[in-house]
């Protein structure tokens, strides 16, 4: 315990970037040396010019990824998935880079297999390292050490929300000392958790070390918000503001970028507004939707065909306008699982429908009716995961009732979504059904990330393996 207090003296995540990289060069040599040894079974071959060159390059591209201002960044409150997912992202530009470097000048002493052991080992390397350096830091802030003072300015609903967050849990590391304010919303915060009124902070922040102070105000509150600033730079407080966005939306994600030197406050992050992202997620969509096409479709479309053909006249596939991206409309292509009426792109199927065919309600309960869409996704009308796309006079309806429902169509309709695995597919029987996929698909634009998507697919497989209650 004595380590543990000397460590209180410091502040820790001040020098984790410094740690990290000192760890991770030492981490990234080990994995050097360790696929050599793996592949070749000695470190002979790593004295090769090509083999130092690459060596270095992959320390130096590292340390640059690594002192990129969000690679090491230590945010208390910040879960150890997202630094895992952080560092991924950072491991797969490296590996991109090194590829078209050794591809590039064609380094044929250069072992494919293995710099991919060297990678297999040094993520594994890297996740372990991640993983201990963040629990034993919080263990550290769970004992009490490491801690940070904290005060909010503004016993209100906001105020009180940044203090259940920072105080919920011990290993964030701080500790809540009080609220100051001259009003107190009584239902919201308790009243002996108000310190005083605003001319009480001085004297409190001179005789108490605070660390940093949370202001939940007002903007109307200007003037009261500049002297607290004055207050805190002067006692070497850092001080922290808690701006009210309800006044503009009721998003939970909001994002501020700036126009030069003026911030700019946009109502949701989209994550596939960057197009490094869009780029990930069309590759994956054209090698997925590839792979469905040569693979499955070769031997699957026949039978499924002959069945349709025998079962009742009419065409193999089903065509249907509906809407896409940007509410453009495309082709949207589906086995046909119905007898051929005269409602098909009007009226909306529902359980126990006559129009559904045997072999219809078959196809429409395993999915297997959505497979030629594939092709929509391969052609770029569609994605593999994303909000299913609607009839054009759906669209219409749910558009004048529901405020945000065209919110979802600032991405690509998908085979599959975040709101079909979690139970939202199928008929909707009230505008609550509907509202609430609705929430499940700009909760996707929102988070969108490849691993997402690949969750979504698995999901999307068990769940017709088991069964879906909606599915008819």
């Amino acid at each position: 315990m004595k380590i543990l207090q000397r460590l209180s003296h410091y502040r820790i995540s001040r020098y984790f970037k410094i740690l990290f990289v000192g760890v991770d060069l030492v981490l990234l040599n080990l994995a050097t040396i360790l696929s050599a040894l793996a592949r070749f079974g000695s470190l002979d071959r790593l004295l090769s010019k090509e083999e130092r060159t690459v060596s270095l390059l992959a320390i130096l591209i590292w340390v640059a990824l690594l002192l990129q201002n969000d690679s090491n960044r230590s945010i208390r409150v910040e879960p150890i998935e997202s630094i895992l997912v952080r560092t991924i992202k950072k491991l797969v530009i490296h590996a991109s880079l090194i590829s078209i470097f050794v591809v590039y000048l064609n380094y044929t002493d250069i072992s494919r297999w293995r710099l991919l052991s060297f990678y297999l080992i040094f993520f594994g390397l890297l996740m372990i390292s991640r993983y201990f350096s963040m629990k034993l830091l919080k263990y550290i802030r769970a004992k009490g050490y490491n801690f940070k003072t904290f005060v909010v300015v503004g016993a209100n609903e906001s105020g009180d929300k940044i203090r259940k967050i920072l105080a919920k849990d011990l290993t964030y590391g701080y500790r809540f000392l009080g609220f100051f304010d001259e009003q107190i919303e009584d239902k919201i915060v308790n009243r002996n958790l108000v310190l005083g009124g605003f001319d009480a902070i001085r004297n409190f922040v001179l005789e108490k070390k605070v660390d940093e102070m949370y202001v939940a105000l007002h903007i109307d509150n200007i003037e009261i918000i500049n002297e607290l600033t004055r207050i805190c730079e002067q006692n070497m407080v850092r001080i922290k503001f808690i701006p009210d966005f309800q006044l503009y939306t009721k998003s939970s994600k909001v994002e501020v970028a700036f126009y030069e030197n003026t911030p700019v406050l946009m109502f949701r992050t989209e994550p596939l507004e960057f197009p490094v992202n869009r780029l990930i997620k069309k590759i994956f969509d054209i090698c997925f939707s590839a792979s469905v096409i040569f693979f499955v479709f070769p031997w699957l479309f026949p039978i499924i065909m002959l069945i349709i053909k025998l079962e009742s006249p009419g065409p193999i596939f089903f065509k249907q306008k509906r809407s896409g991206r940007d509410n453009r409309s495309f082709m949207c292509f589906k086995f046909r699982s119905m007898y051929v009426n005269d409602f098909a792109h009007d009226k909306i199927t529902k359980k126990g429908d006559s129009r559904v065919t045997k072999f219809g309600a078959f196809i429409r309960r395993t999915s297997i009716d959505e497979l030629p869409q594939f092709f929509n996704v391969f052609w770029g009308d569609m994605s593999v995961v994303g909000p299913r796309p609607h009839m054009m006079n759906v669209v219409k309806e749910y558009s004048d009732l529901i405020n945000n429902y065209v919110v979802r169509q600032y991405a690509k309709p998908g085979i599959t979504g975040w709101a079909q695995i979690n139970g939202f597919r199928g008929e909707t029987k009230t505008l609550n059904d509907m509202e609430n996929r609705v929430e499940y698909d700009i909760w996707y634009i929102e988070n969108w990330s490849l691993l997402l998507d690949v969750k979504i697919i698995i999901e999307t497989v068990i769940n017709i393996f088991k069964g879906e209650e909606n599915a008819y």
